[in-house]
């Protein structure tokens, strides 16, 4: 629906297409004449909308999300297999519809879907990020005419967890040998365990020089990562190679993975998960609900109290963001208590010296 405004004498039209502004001047100073002339555009325009529309097949929410899989499959501008999962949920609410179904009211009705099944705004945000990006292709390739209003929830504070050092050798007693390995390199350097720690190969460790490697690209931001060990990381991880060649002998063949299976039907192969071993290490240790990610925030604010540059702490967890980072640094009031038993002895050095350069 056009509306009418006024440029110096002269009326114009200004419209909406493919989320465009669209602006005609009318060529008249006459408001009724303009009127008129804007009638007569807009049945021009619906015209040629009801032409398309019948030797146009009309797109359908399968069709667009197919589209939106290719584009990520192609571009590799996004992880394909949580791209999937994101479109497989709205698909079971939007799948059959017509694009032109997808209004503001059927998105809002998506939204309370979700939220009555419990998900977190975060989550939400996620989906209805991934349902703008399938209708903004689709009016790319001329699909849609232009994508409808679409808000975001305000998402919840971000999570302030982060374990201590005697809250970790607890957990580590419920461990595994070899998944006590797994938490130390998360609770170190911050790594993702299921997808960094538990996907590393043997190749990427170094015990002679001391290091350990995330190659490029198999990191979410695909960035590689380079990180020199600890005395207790490089016994730890001497003692999972030890395991691992055992395996190999006892399997009699080659086991790649630094973290495999060491029982069961799957032995020998990638190891994907640890979260009911954490689950169970964690209620043990009186710590239920503690999460992996926890790691990564105890990680980034170890380094910093520890007087690691800001640049070099980013480098090792792989934070590109600042802002990121900074959250993720967590101040205890552990930590605030510190700061003022520093300022005190601070204050007490100074009237010390002020009282001696007095006399």
């Amino acid at each position: 629906m056009a509306s009418l405004y006024r440029r110096g004498k002269v009326w114009w039209a200004k419209s909406y297409r493919d989320g465009r502004i669209v602006r005609v001047s009318l060529k008249t100073q006459d408001r009724r004449e303009a009127r008129d002339r804007l009638k007569e555009l807009e049945a021009r325009h619906a015209s040629r909308l009801a032409y398309s529309a019948s030797v146009v097949p009309l797109a359908t929410w399968d069709d667009a999300a197919q589209a939106l899989m290719e584009h990520y499959r192609i571009c590799g501008t996004r992880d394909v297999v949580e791209a999937g999962h994101r479109v497989k949920r709205l698909s079971e609410y939007f799948s059959g519809q017509r694009l032109s179904e997808i209004t503001a009211s059927a998105i809002t009705g998506y939204v309370l879907k979700r939220k009555a099944q419990g998900m977190a705004n975060g989550t939400v945000n996620i989906e209805l990020n991934t349902l703008r990006k399938v209708l903004k292709l689709a009016v790319e390739r001329g699909q849609l005419d232009r994508v409808p209003p679409l808000r975001t929830l305000k998402p919840a504070a971000p999570r302030a967890g982060f374990l201590e050092r005697p809250e970790v050798e607890s957990i580590c007693q419920g461990l595994s040998p070899d998944l006590r390995v797994a938490f130390l390199i998360g609770f170190s350097f911050g790594w993702r365990i299921n997808s960094e720690v538990l996907t590393l190969p043997r190749r990427p460790v170094d015990l002679e020089a001391g290091t350990l490697t995330l190659a490029p690209g198999t990191t979410k931001n695909d960035d590689g990562r380079l990180v020199y060990l600890t005395p207790e990381l490089r016994k730890a991880l001497a003692d999972q190679l030890l395991r691992v060649r055992t395996l190999e002998r006892e399997l009699n063949q080659a086991v790649p993975w630094l973290f495999p299976l060491l029982k069961g039907q799957r032995k020998g192969q990638r190891r994907l998960t640890m979260d009911r071993a954490w689950r169970r290490a964690c209620q043990k240790a009186g710590l239920k609900g503690a999460l992996k990610h926890d790691l990564r925030r105890s990680a980034v604010r170890n380094l910093i109290n520890v007087g690691v540059p800001t640049r070099t702490a980013m480098l090792i967890t792989g934070h590109r963001s600042l802002s990121v980072f900074t959250r993720y640094h967590i101040v205890s009031p552990g930590d605030l208590k510190e700061a003022t038993r520093r300022l005190a002895a601070h204050a007490d050095k100074v009237r010390t010296v002020w009282a001696q350069t007095g006399d």
